[in-house]
């Protein structure tokens, strides 16, 4: 069945997905959401080579296994910020989730909640943080915050946030304006649902407007200062998201950041740029555990979470995976899409012999050279053509017989 608002079409599934690897989600949705939409949570701005290089660039690191480990039943609960998760991947920010699914965030958060994995609003969300909630009880949250130029809007979403229940803050500042989005261009996408903060405090629903109409909005600049205001009205704590170097990475610390979010938008914002993975040892020396490290952008596997972990992040966040998942099977499909990278990470934490999480941090994780590649597997649907079919080839369908004389049943 299919929901509408305004004639926008919304899916209103709710059922666990099967599938081989998130990946074939991404041709799968294409049969239960709208162009536009689709190409507005699938695409990159501008020819999209960070975008690509995001996901492939996990490749210039190569994990060693381990034998005679002496290992079994490897866990993957974790700690963060207090809260107690059974797994280091958690839900990204991404805006207006409506256009997935009829629930938007509230199925997201309780698919989250159901895989015990931290779940992140964002300010661009259609539901409020109060429904989101409601909905979840005390499932560990954080919020994701597009500074308003409007201070008296931004005071208003923290008194929210933190009536809400939700544990901190990830402060946006890598998209002061929005990346050349082509795809959004070429198919006129515009927010077709209302945005909660927007429809609570300006009346405005932020419906038909553009990615750029809706950035235009928030602080074009941000700097240390802000940071200090803003933990100073929220009463949170506040990471900053978007850190892509060691330099940003300390002006973060020195303006009094509880932590870093590795992330280039998910190749949305500045083509060109490098990817995340490519980045974060640098920046993960230049915090040296001082606070935590959130990293995202480009994971699709188990072994991309593993190497992220062991080259320095606490938490490593999945992105657009779960917005299929949750279009093609609500709130079960966004906890089948965690739990399918999250046992990926277990056979990787089984075959190098680390028991916890804490274990996969110091894994021995190498950047050698080879060819860069991102290739699916040879069955993948993306690669694989149709098996011929032959009279030599085929399997032979036997009469059935009776179980105790053997005799055909015919």
């Amino acid at each position: 069945m299919t929901a509408y608002y305004n004639g926008f079409p919304q899916s209103d599934k709710d059922e666990k997905i099967t599938m081989v690897n998130v990946d074939e989600l991404e041709e799968k949705v294409k049969e239960v959401m709208p162009e536009p939409a689709y190409y507005y949570i699938a695409s990159g701005s501008e020819n999209e080579w960070t975008w690509r290089n995001n996901t492939a660039a996990f490749n210039h690191f190569q994990i060693v296994p381990r034998s005679l480990t002496d290992m079994d039943n490897p866990s993957t609960a974790t700690e963060f910020m207090g809260m107690k998760l059974k797994t280091p991947i958690m839900i990204a920010p991404i805006a207006c989730h409506g256009i997935a699914h009829k629930d938007a965030e509230i199925a997201t958060a309780q698919g989250a909640k159901a895989a015990g994995a931290l779940f992140s609003s964002s300010t661009y969300a259609n539901k409020s943080v109060e429904e989101i909630a409601a909905a979840t009880g005390d499932a560990p949250r954080f919020f994701q915050l597009y500074l308003s130029k409007d201070w008296e809007f931004n005071q208003m979403v923290f008194d929210a946030v933190k009536a809400a229940g939700y544990k901190g803050i990830f402060l946006t500042v890598d998209a002061l304006v929005s990346g050349y989005r082509e795809a959004n261009l070429r198919t006129n996408f515009t927010f077709p649902v209302p945005l909660d903060f927007f429809t609570r405090y300006l009346g405005g629903k932020g419906e038909g407007q553009s990615v750029a109409q809706m950035y235009a909005s928030s602080a074009q600049k941000i700097g240390p200062a802000d940071v200090a205001r803003i933990k100073e009205m929220s009463g949170l704590p506040v990471f900053i998201k978007g850190v892509m170097n060691a330099d940003d990475a300390y002006l973060a610390l020195g303006a009094g950041a509880d932590g870093i979010v590795v992330s280039n938008h998910g190749g949305r914002e500045i083509d060109g740029a490098p990817a995340t993975i490519d980045m974060l040892p640098e920046i993960a020396r230049a915090v040296n555990k001082r606070v935590p490290i959130v990293f995202d952008s480009g994971v699709r596997r188990g072994s991309h979470v593993f190497k992220a972990l062991a080259l320095g992040a606490d938490l490593v966040g999945i992105g657009r995976p779960y917005l299929y998942g949750l279009a093609l099977g609500g709130a079960s499909g966004v906890q089948s899409v965690i739990e399918q990278i999250n046992s990926e990470l277990e056979i990787d934490m089984q075959l190098t012999g680390c028991k916890t999480i804490e274990d996969v941090k110091h894994a021995d994780v190498r950047n050698l050279s080879y060819g860069l590649d991102n290739l699916p597997s040879s069955t993948s649907p993306k690669v694989r053509k149709p098996y011929p079919v032959t009279t030599e080839n085929q399997m032979k369908v036997e009469a059935e017989t009776d179980a105790t004389s053997g005799a055909s049943s015919h």
